[in-house]
């Protein structure tokens, strides 16, 4: 297993929110992804599936993992299981930064919409 160095990550950045990849293909492993997420004060994130189950660890600040059950509050420490093909969004608190540790099996995809699936590049 090699040593994966996270010295200077690199990041990839959507409106209101900034991955950092920790473990990936393209950095070392093979058969897990986790990468960080700090999601802005108050911003709702995309509304997105999974195609594999994807597990969201908060690690700083509040937020809110919303699906079509409702919304369910994350505070540090706290982990959420994300089923597959489970439309879902994160929403951060109103007045500090939501950041979480996420953790996906490779060969997971996004689906936004009616878009195609990709890779996530944080997750690749």
């Amino acid at each position: 297993m090699p040593k994966i160095d996270n010295s200077q990550p690199a990041g990839f950045d959507i409106p209101g929110v900034r991955f950092t990849p920790i473990a990936s293909p393209s950095r070392g492993s093979s058969e897990t992804g986790v990468w960080r997420a700090r999601v802005e004060p108050g911003h709702e994130g995309v509304r997105h599936h999974m195609t594999r189950e994807e597990i969201i660890v908060a690690v700083g600040g509040e937020g809110f993992v919303r699906t079509e059950r409702g919304s369910e509050a994350l505070k540090p420490g706290d982990a959420y299981a994300v089923p597959a093909f489970t439309e879902f969004e994160l929403v951060a608190a109103p007045d500090v930064a939501f950041e979480v540790m996420v953790v996906l099996p490779v060969g997971g995809r996004a689906v936004v919409g009616s878009e195609p699936p990709f890779v996530p590049p944080w997750s690749a």
